[in-house]
């Protein structure tokens, strides 16, 4: 009877180590947008897809609208290794790799074509590269806009001189500048703190892809929104290196398949919601202005020379270097 206790007994272990050393590796991903965010939806089928692809090697969790780390730290923690996993939006990167910013330099990168482009790019490689020196492997480009809105409460922002005193939401480094040389007063916030903003007083006036302004129900603190390419946003997902490092090679390539495969899910998803979002703007009673090619032509002339001379100052050879790639897109 001993005997038999003994042996079952080395079965149960055998069969909890086997088990365990079967279980599927355990991949958090953060990100700050909310559910019914288009992309959002885009990254919960991207994870779909990478536990598919990696024959269930990789439990892929998804933690969305800052829901496991707020939408400012995704990059540091990542790096340090407290999350395996997140998704965050190009100009997030601020001062740390201000080279991420270069598509939203006033109508810089607005092509569709382009886009389709980016991920087998020359210039997507040269920002991995950059990516990797601080901290991140990079899995995923996720296209999210090339339509944007000026969105304010009382009047339209159609024009540079509107924007003399405003209070508004910027998105940090070159790109606020513009907004500084149109006489605003930016104030950079992540997209989950802005309706927060708005609704107080905090600020007077946002900017933000046009489907986020319907998303993210920016209707219910902002009556007016002019609608224009002026911007070209992007979200990307990345890993801690030295957990990309311990995957197998089946679990790398499942990443770098469904990383291919979301790249495209994502153009489509945005310009589909490019399309819809200013019509269900105006059905919650948002007055709409498409703005004009004069218009837009008046806004690159007063923002462009201040984000050019910024982004310059702030990324040098590799600026030139990175804009020489994007042009190679075009």
């Amino acid at each position: 009877m001993t005997m038999l206790i003994r042996i079952s007994a080395a079965l149960a272990v055998t069969t909890a180590l086997g088990g365990y050393a079967n279980a599927a590796t355990k991949m958090r991903c953060s990100h700050q947008l909310p559910p019914a965010h288009h992309i959002a939806v885009v990254i919960d089928k991207w994870a779909a897809e990478v536990e598919k692809l990696s024959d269930g090697e990789l439990d892929v969790q998804v933690f969305g609208a800052d829901s496991l780390v707020k939408a400012n730290d995704n990059i540091q923690a990542v790096a340090k290794g407290d999350i395996e996993c997140a998704f965050s939006l190009n100009f997030q990167w601020g001062r740390t790799l201000p080279l991420m910013n270069v598509t939203i330099g006033p109508y810089t990168m607005s092509s569709i074509d382009a886009w389709k482009k980016w991920p087998t790019s020359e210039a997507a490689a040269f920002l991995e590269e950059k990516l990797s020196e601080k901290g991140v492997k990079n899995v995923a480009w996720l296209f999210q806009t090339n339509t944007s809105v000026f969105t304010s409460k009382g009047r339209a922002l159609i024009a540079p001189a509107d924007f003399k005193g405003i209070k508004i939401r910027g998105l940090g480094g070159p790109f606020d500048q513009g907004l500084v040389a149109m006489g605003a007063s930016p104030a950079t916030l992540p997209g989950s703190e802005v309706y927060q903003a708005l609704s107080t007083g905090v600020i007077d006036a946002g900017v933000t892809d046009v489907a986020a302004a319907w998303s993210r129900k920016y209707y219910e603190v902002q009556d007016h929104m002019t609608v224009t390419p002026v911007l070209a946003a992007y979200a990307h997902g990345y890993l801690n290196p030295a957990f990309y490092d311990s995957l197998s090679d089946k679990s790398k390539a499942a990443l770098k398949k469904a990383g291919e495969e979301a790249a495209g899910w994502a153009i489509e998803a945005s310009q589909e919601a490019a399309k819809s979002a200013p019509g269900e703007l105006e059905g919650k009673g948002v007055k709409v202005h498409i703005a004009t090619d004069a218009e837009n032509a008046a806004f690159k002339a007063a923002m462009g020379p201040a984000f050019d001379k910024a982004f310059a100052e702030q990324t040098g050879e590799d600026g030139k270097k990175l804009l020489e790639l994007i042009a190679k897109l075009q």
